[in-house]
């Protein structure tokens, strides 16, 4: 057997996974040198190029000195916990980077805690050691501290250390000691990551991700733990709950570089990719076909927020989106949970109304964004966190919320967030920065980051890890400005406009299409408010001089998803076609909101 090792890449956000992963692709020569293939090659659908940041976790594999080195990278936010959840499975050992100026941060913790509970070797990298005011030796010892707190045993306290820039694409021993490639790092991984282990029996693989292909159907792929798998060899495919089917595996292939590579045999230890098993999930064992064995299948935290998704029922329905009925979005979002373990879907009373359950605003946000993309026309609610019932009180999601801001600002941060029940833990000073810490309830961070952007002229960085629950904290105040509400369909005329500015904000363009009960401003009043911006100005013979001044329009706020989200009230909803994003009240006309009052 060819030495194989299959590692994980864990990080906070933003703290260099992914280019990590490019230069380690570059030094082990996969690609020619007249290839052109840019930076950050992993994050290859769109969504994650234009937010710059891993949604899924991928794997790639690269030869070096005779090892194969099986790559998996993974996203760094909270709220896509589960896609590193499920990943961490197929490795053996986990590559933990971290800033040397920001040092451990909640993502930090989270991601170590789920590979020390696993049992993984970890090896820590301190990246982006030229940073100035960096500290990489005290970095060095909070990562222990870190390690020790959450559990680790003493062969995982033992961990090898490399400091470098993977931006500048070097790494070292020291670092102070500048080289100019990464294979330090690389004989680190070789040297500490434990070999697969094999254990003797009959063929088990547990099923991780699964890709799909127009032309094969579905892939399943895993981490082979024993045995041996052939193409065309009759296998049993072990549910979650323990039932067993029988099935064949069509082809097999292993990774190579960024694609894959059919084999007719594949060892135990090694990565694989699996066509022609039909009906399996996530979580699922493909075990031998005489007597089949399951595994022990992933462990996902629960869902902490839910959003109603609902069909699109505007005037305006059916314009632009190709996919507009409660059929097509039930479709969508079942075949959606097959691979984002963390979203779960409920059933409401009515036929064309689903909850979908999710990790936070990013996590289904995401989800909303890619179903836009494809054609899908569709509405959603307000989030609600989800509340439950421990020991006969009622409890809610509490969020350990890290804020790091300007030092002059910090005081408008800590106000803000005890104004949503939030506990200040500690602050510290960085430089010129601040890191405040608290606990606060997860509905408090709706909504939150748009005030503190604001406040803080967009300086403030935000960073949140799910702690568990706790007895309800009391009402939190909302937004305290009203809507300013379409009464009639139309066009939004500037000339109205211009003469209604001085009561709040628009968010709408001038001449774009409205209609009655679409939320076309912000009131700068607590209360909502109707008002007609189709109204022309009559042309009559008589003028008067000075009566025409030009329409000075203040530009309109333009809302991105997330903040469309966090800005709508519970009787609003957010309505998402392929080509806009527009707020209305469930309740379009004024005489059904005044019935059915909230």
């Amino acid at each position: 057997m060819e030495s194989i090792r299959n590692i994980a890449i864990i990080a906070h956000v933003d703290h260099g996974k992914t280019t990590l992963v490019d230069k380690i692709m570059y030094h082990c020569q996969l690609f020619r040198d007249n290839e052109n293939t840019g930076d950050l090659i992993l994050d290859n659908n769109d969504l994650e190029r234009e937010r710059g940041i891993t949604i899924t976790s991928k794997n790639v594999s690269v030869q070096y000195k005779g090892t194969k080195i099986n790559i998996i990278d993974t996203p760094g936010h909270a709220d896509f916990g589960g896609e590193v959840e499920r990943v961490l499975n197929m490795a053996d050992g986990v590559c933990l980077l971290v800033d040397a100026f920001e040092g451990p941060m909640p993502q930090t913790r989270f991601v170590l805690q789920k590979a020390i509970d696993l049992g993984l070797k970890p090896c820590v990298v301190i990246n982006k050691v030229d940073k100035e005011n960096c500290t990489p030796e005290e970095v060095h010892e909070k990562v222990f501290d870190l390690m020790f707190e959450l559990g680790a045993e003493e062969w995982q306290l033992d961990f090898p250390t490399v400091y470098g820039s993977a931006k500048n694409n070097w790494m070292s021993d020291h670092w102070e000691n500048v080289t100019d490639n990464v294979e330090a790092l690389l004989d680190m991984v070789v040297n500490n990551v434990p070999a697969p282990k094999v254990s003797e029996g009959t063929p088990q693989m547990l099923i991780t991700s699964l890709d799909f292909s127009a032309f094969t159907g579905r892939i399943a792929i895993g981490r082979l733990e024993r045995g041996v798998l052939n193409e065309g060899m009759a296998i049993s495919l072990v549910k979650r709950d323990g039932t067993v089917s029988k099935s064949r595996i069509k082809e097999l292939h292993t990774f190579e570089g960024l694609g894959r590579k059919k084999v007719q045999q594949v060892i135990a230890g090694d990565i694989c990719a699996i066509i022609g098993v039909e009906g399996f999930e996530i979580g699922d064992t493909i075990a031998d076909f005489e007597n089949p064995e399951g595994l022990k299948t992933i462990d996902i935290d629960e869902p902490t927020m839910s959003m109603l998704f609902t069909i699109n029922d505007s005037p305006f329905f059916g314009k632009e989106g190709k996919f507009v009925t409660s059929r097509h979005i039930r479709e969508r979002l079942t075949k959606e949970l097959e691979k984002n373990l963390a979203m779960k879907l409920g059933e409401t009373d009515s036929a064309d109304k689903f909850m979908v359950f999710g990790r936070g605003v990013l996590h289904l946000s995401v989800l909303i964004e890619t179903m836009r993309r494809e054609g899908y026309e569709l509405q959603i609610g307000q989030p609600q966190v989800i509340i439950k019932e421990i020991d006969g009180k009622k409890c809610e999601p509490i969020e350990e919320l890290t804020i790091d801001l300007p030092e002059t600002l910090s005081g408008r941060a800590v106000e803000f967030v005890t104004m949503r029940k939030g506990e200040m833990l500690s602050m510290e000073t960085k430089g010129d920065r601040m890191i405040v810490k608290f606990n606060i309830p997860s509905r408090g961070i709706i909504g939150l980051r748009n005030q503190l952007l604001t406040a803080t002229a967009g300086e403030a960085i935000m960073a949140h890890r799910f702690i568990g629950y706790e007895p309800y904290k009391g009402e939190i105040a909302g937004r305290n400005k009203g809507s300013l509400i379409s009464m009639e369909k139309g066009k939004a005329i500037p000339y109205s406009i211009d003469k209604l500015q001085d009561r709040g904000k628009f968010f709408v363009e001038p001449n774009a299409e409205i209609y009655e009960g679409q939320v076309i401003g912000e009131n700068s009043r607590g209360d909502d408010m109707c008002v007609n911006v189709t109204k022309e100005k009559k042309q009559s013979n008589v003028r008067s001089s000075g009566n025409d001044e030009k329409a000075r329009i203040i530009p309109p706020i333009i809302f991105s998803l997330e903040e469309a989200l966090e800005y709508i009230q519970k009787d609003e909803y957010v309505e998402v076609t392929p080509k806009s994003i527009r707020l209305r009240k469930i309740y379009l006309t004024e005489t059904d909101r005044k019935r059915f009052k909230f």
